[in-house]
Formats: C-alpha cells, sequence, structure tokens
C-alpha cells in the first residue's frame, strides 16, 4: 500500500501523522510526504525568501531527518508562501497536489482537518479533497485528517470530531524523536507543541479509545 501525506508545513506531518506512519512502514507500507510550504516567511511583515534562505534551507534538512525517523521513502517540497496560501490561486495548489498524485498513484492520503484555525491548512485540506474527487481512474481509496496541535484546538468553535483511532503505542517514541529534529518549530511545555503536549495528545486519545497512545482522525473517504 502507497501512502501519501499532504501537509501544509514543516512539522505538520510528523504532528498530524507521525506515529501512524511509523507504524504503516513497519507493517510493510510505502510512504511519502508533500509538505506544500515553505515555512518560516510568515515571522516577516513582507515576504522575502532570500532574507530567510538560510533558515529555510535549514528546515528543509530537520524535515528530512525527521521523516526518515518515521521510515518515509520521499520527502517533496512545493514552496507555497508560509501563511499566505490564499494569497496563491487554488487551482495552482490543486495541480501541485495532482502533480505528486498522478506520479505516486496513492491508494491512502494523510491530510489537514478542515476547519483549522491556520489558513494554510485549511486551504491544504479543500485542495486535496479537490486533486482526489472520486471519478473513474483515481487511486486513492482513503482520505484521512487529522489534528494540529496548537492549530486545531485553538479554533472555535471546535469541531473536530474524529472517528478513526490508530494505535501509536509502540511508535510514540519515533514519533517524539521525529519532532525532535524540528529544533526551529518544538516549544517548551505547556506549549501544545511539546514533547510532553505530544504525549499528552496521544494518551488523551489513548484513553479514550482503550489504547496506551493513539492517534485520532476523521476518515473522509474510503471505498472498498
Amino acid at each position: 500500500m502507497k501512502i501519501l501525506v499532504i501537509a501544509a508545513h514543516p512539522d505538520d506531518e510528523i504532528l498530524g501523522c507521525g506515529g501512524t506512519i511509523a507504524r504503516l512502514v513497519k507493517e510493510g507500507n510505502e510512504a511519502y510526504t508533500l509538505i506544500l510550504g515553505e515555512g518560516v516567511t510568515a515571522r516577516d511583515d513582507k515576504r522575502d525568501t532570500n532574507v530567510r534562505n538560510d533558515e529555510i534551507n535549514s528546515l528543509k534538512e530537520q524535515m528530512n531527518k525527521a521523516n526518515e525517523i518515521i521510515g518515509v521513502k520521499e520527502v517533496i517540497t512545493e514552496d507555497v508562501p508560509d501563511n499566505r496560501f490564499d494569497s496563491v490561486d487554488l487551482l495552482d495548489i490543486v495541480k501541485k497536489i495532482e502533480k505528486i498524485k498522478d506520479r505516486i498513484n496513492p491508494d491512502v492520503i494523510f491530510t489537514h482537518y478542515c476547519n483549522d484555525l491556520n489558513i494554510d491548512h485549511k486551504i491544504t485540506a479543500g485542495a486535496v479533497l479537490t486533486a482526489t474527487r472520486p471519478m473513474v481512474g483515481e487511486t486513492v481509496k482513503e482520505i484521512y485528517s487529522f489534528e494540529i496541535l496548537s492549530s486545531t484546538e485553538w479554533n472555535y468553535p471546535l469541531t473536530f470530531s474524529p472517528n478513526t483511532y490508530f494505535d501509536i503505542s509502540k511508535t510514540i517514541d519515533l514519533k517524539t524523536e521525529a519532532m525532535k529534529q524540528y529544533k526551529s518549530e518544538i516549544r517548551n511545555y505547556p506549549h501544545p507543541r511539546s514533547v510532553e503536549g505530544i504525549e499528552l495528545s496521544a494518551n488523551y486519545w489513548g484513553v479514550r479509545t482503550g489504547l496506551k497512545c493513539a492517534e485520532a482522525f476523521e476518515l473522509i473517504r474510503c471505498t472498498k
């Protein structure tokens, strides 16, 4: 089975489904990651990639190390302006996704929840659904949306309602180790994007489903 994770920013792929991807790879599946946004430049009043070039390259190095830890075969980046996805035509983002989807032909996609606080997450979710319309010949049979700590739970109203849970009791350590590679993105506790925050979230979903650790998803499509 081929799996494609489509995320807006570097670190979203680990926060959203890092434990699940690590587990599925261990079970013999093949995983790829598509990161649409460049990261970093949202910290400036005006986007200038030249000013942030060293930081962008460093972030990509962190991203590659993180994905290697969870067993991802290939990481693809598209460098859409960070936290400015709404400045890009939706069709252009859809076409970027279609290009990678048609090359990899994934069976399963993991991506963002459609009602996150972050605008890039929302647009990514919509673009993925547009790029995977269930027409004849579409290879994608399952689509799952994930939460992003410090984005999903900060929106109002909070509407993320997971209906699918993956047991990551044996891969939570890989998830946290991968997140540690994002030295520029990880935060100190009690920030949700801390190692402790990630572990607490996994425990929270675990105890709600009779597991030690879990990641939660909304199953958007399942075609068998």
